[in-house]
């Protein structure tokens, strides 16, 4: 495993929310970054697809972690996302790159896919401006 993922599955371990929802880092290297969620009951609102906010959630962390790559300690600026179609099956899978970045942003778009046996179906876009942390004193 790369020094890199093994840092990114650390990050992704400080995160109670991620690690409420399961979430994996499978995949973190310069300009790219990959999320696995296994989908539980938990997930899923009441027709049974999984809840827009989970796939939103996939996708800004996904987002944050390809920006991050290149940018270092970072937060969402600004995320829009589109769902293409409802997100059933088994899995979600989010694929964020960089497509652009500077010294004080990173543009990065990521792809949601339903996973279902071995088929991946689109189910939401999304587009995210990624910043560096301020360095800020600490609080008193």
């Amino acid at each position: 495993m790369s020094e890199m993922l093994e840092f990114g599955r650390q990050v992704l371990a400080a995160q109670p929310f991620s690690l409420l929802l399961g979430t994996e880092l499978i995949r973190f290297e310069k300009g790219q970054a990959e999320l696995h969620l296994i989908l539980k009951p938990e997930h899923l609102q009441q027709h049974g697809f999984a809840h827009g906010g989970v796939v939103a959630y996939l996708a800004d962390n996904a987002l944050t972690y390809a920006g991050g790559s290149v940018l270092g300690n970072v937060l969402t600026q600004e995320m829009k996302i589109n769902y293409t179609r409802p997100a059933t099956g088994e899995a979600l899978i989010a694929r964020a790159e960089v497509v652009s970045s500077g010294r004080s942003q990173a543009v990065c778009r990521c792809d949601v896919f339903a996973v279902s046996g071995d088929q991946e179906k689109l189910c939401a876009a999304a587009q995210g401006t990624i910043v560096p942390v301020p360095d800020r004193p600490n609080p008193v």
